[in-house]
């Protein structure tokens, strides 16, 4: 959606009012203040030995326009007045079409996969969850009449919301095409053809992420599929992160949950565990209980359930006797499920080669999701992902990783953006569609379509 706000003809440029808190920043841009042609290597060259906490992780391009977006959000959101003015200029708009599977804008915000309530808090604050032209606060005044607090996380409900009513508010919506999904993109001598619509584009750019595809059950455990959640017996949750969490976050107060999880935090330690207690008391909670559950594990019975001493608690951890609702089985495998009418009786083994037995009603597989580029054909889908990988459509964060680190133009007339570049949070989003908008709007000889998908 920011990549085509900026198509529409909304260019950002470097808005020195006041000045951006990295002086050497400030110097720079107010030299050269289009963001659009801006030097990222040279304005980024000096990042590494900044005053101010820049990410070492995202992409360059991405890290300069957060902080030109957002500068200091993480430490002052209240004071935080952004660094980009977004000028209309619409004699550089480019035609473009915006496609996605989901019903509505919004893309994996609009699905629920695993049943979580759609009230529980995003991570992320509700200024790193906005998009230019219409943020969530305008959006929050314009719902509510109310000005939005700061430091606010919304819920993923609210998010929801805002994103399906931006491209409408941000009057970006004619280039929108929900609820269709591609398939049978190629090259041709001109440019590229979409098969399933018989629609012909210039330059592609490639926004289906890495989040798209829900990782199915493993066959053991698909039998489990066909039972029904029960409060009484335990609802088996298989995930070691957030969407797992989230499905014990939502279960019903009196739910019992059978939690099966990954726990090496040493060398893959779960995504929880960089959740502090006081910001995100849910997550923290969880991971408390994860982490207990496997300490427990290490000196319990063979043949009796774990037991552990009490520790510090916090108001989530008793907001429901988890003692009683609660087992953790870290790096215990599934051999077996028998399924007998809404219930099943799955078998484990543990790691020392122990096995038991229980009954459970429901199941919650979040091992994760990955995207795919399956609607490319063979050929393109080649070019793209590099030899030998015509067969395998499927990416995560690090399948382009290393191309993106030298080009966001994957392969020519070709763009990603977004989760695909290997930076999956929305604040990164801007700087991969600033990057790719330059090149379409340079481009652009005769104003032609361009299809994002």
């Amino acid at each position: 959606m920011i990549l085509s706000y900026i198509l529409h003809g909304h260019i950002p440029f470097y808005s020195s009012n006041p000045p951006h808190p990295d002086h050497l920043l400030d110097t720079k841009l107010k030299a050269a203040p289009e963001i659009l042609n801006a030097d990222v290597n040279a304005l980024t060259a000096h990042f590494d030995a900044s005053r101010l906490s820049y990410s070492t992780q995202a992409l360059p391009v991405n890290v300069l326009l957060d902080t030109l977006v957002r500068p200091s959000v993480d430490v002052d959101e209240p004071g935080c007045i952004s660094n980009i003015d977004w000028r209309s200029q619409p004699e550089k708009a480019v035609s473009h079409l915006v496609f996605g599977k989901s019903l509505k804008p919004g893309g994996q915000w609009t699905e629920d996969p695993w049943g979580a309530s759609w009230d529980i808090q995003t991570l992320s604050y509700a200024a790193m969850l906005s998009l230019p032209g219409y943020s969530f606060a305008d959006h929050h005044k314009r719902t509510t009449g109310e000005d939005l607090p700061s430091y606010t996380r919304p819920t993923r409900r609210e998010i929801a919301n805002y994103f399906a009513a931006y491209p409408g508010a941000a009057h970006i919506d004619d280039a929108f095409r929900c609820g269709e999904e591609l398939e049978g993109i190629s090259r041709t001598t001109t440019g590229f053809y979409v098969r399933s619509h018989n629609l012909h584009c210039k330059r592609l750019v490639l926004a289906s992420g890495i989040f798209s595809e829900v990782l199915s059950p493993e066959p053991v455990l698909r039998p489990l599929l066909e039972t029904k959640s029960s409060p009484n017996v335990p609802l088996l949750v298989v995930g070691s992160g957030f969407s797992a969490a989230d499905s014990i976050i939502s279960a019903s107060p009196n739910q019992k949950i059978l939690h099966i999880y990954k726990w090496s935090p040493n060398d893959r330690p779960s995504p929880l565990r960089a959740c502090h207690q006081q910001a995100y008391p849910e997550y923290a909670g969880v991971y408390r209980l994860m982490k207990r559950a496997a300490l427990a594990a290490k000196t319990a019975g063979k043949d009796q359930r774990p037991k552990y001493r009490r520790a510090t608690s916090t108001p989530f951890l008793e907001s429901r006797n988890w003692e009683d609702l609660y087992e953790g089985l870290p790096n215990v495998e599934v051999t077996a499920v028998e399924v007998h009418g809404d219930l099943a009786t799955v078998t484990f083994r543990r790691q020392d080669g122990t096995v038991f037995s229980q009954t459970v009603g429901g199941l919650v597989y979040a091992a994760g999701r990955r995207g795919t580029l399956d609607y490319l054909d063979p050929e393109l889908r080649c070019e793209v992902l590099g030899q030998g990988n015509q067969e395998d459509p499927a990416v995560t964060g690090q399948t382009l990783r290393a191309k993106a680190i030298e080009d966001l133009e994957v392969a020519l007339g070709v763009y990603i953006i977004g989760s695909l570049t290997g930076d999956s949070l929305v604040r990164f989003s801007y700087g991969g569609c600033v990057y790719a908008a330059r090149h379409l709007i340079d481009g652009e000889d005769t104003r032609s379509d361009y299809s994002s998908y």
